[in-house]
């Protein structure tokens, strides 16, 4: 069980009570989303590509709370609505303001609640220890998987196509990333127990 003295996040132990650090902390974390957003391969059996963002999301809701870290994820869609080349690079998903109606929308518009929820956990201690943060990103990647697939299933249409339905969305919005992203999470869990590991025993 996560340790109630847990309730000071990272970015809080850094910033104490600086604005510009959390701030800074904010915009690096949405930088961050976009850069892993380039990182993108397109998959033949489907129109969500493989990307390592949700990884990058639910880090920077440990790292940053829930408050900041939905910040960061509202910042990026933003920016994406804005125009800026944040999204990931496709030939067949539209752009800009599209893509949150377009197949991937749905994957995307959960990145603040993600980032919230994750956050939400580690400000009571489940980024102290490997496990309890291997159960707080899993419970973020359970969100990104909810929203992707309804979305994909039930709303999201592509040029001259209507929705595919929750079971189709499931076999290739969902099943075919499960293994990569299990793996990628089992990894990266464990970066924010070593940190705090190496600040020593939390702040009273």
């Amino acid at each position: 069980m996560a340790s109630s003295s847990g309730s000071t996040t990272l970015v809080d132990t850094f910033a104490d009570s600086s604005t510009l650090i959390r701030f800074g902390a904010v915009l690096f974390v949405t930088a961050l989303t976009a850069a892993a957003a380039q990182v993108s391969v397109p998959l033949p059996f489907t129109q969500v590509p493989f990307t390592f963002q949700p990884m990058v999301v639910l880090l920077g809701g440990l790292a940053l709370g829930p408050r900041l870290g939905f910040a960061s994820q509202v910042l990026y869609l933003l920016a994406g609505v804005a125009g800026l080349p944040v999204f990931a690079a496709s030939l067949t998903l539209p752009p800009g303001a599209m893509r949150l109606a377009g197949p991937t929308g749905g994957y995307l518009m959960s990145y603040p609640i993600a980032a919230f929820l994750t956050g939400y956990l580690a400000e009571r201690g489940f980024d102290r220890r490997y496990l309890t943060s291997v159960l707080a990103m899993l419970a973020g990647l359970l969100v990104v998987y909810t929203c992707g697939a309804t979305w994909l299933g039930l709303f999201a249409a592509g040029v001259g196509t209507a929705p595919i339905g929750l079971a189709a969305a499931l076999v290739t919005g969902v099943v075919p990333f499960i293994v990569a992203d299990l793996v990628k999470l089992v990894a990266a869990a464990g970066i924010l127990p070593g940190v705090w590991t190496l600040l020593g025993p939390p702040r009273r």
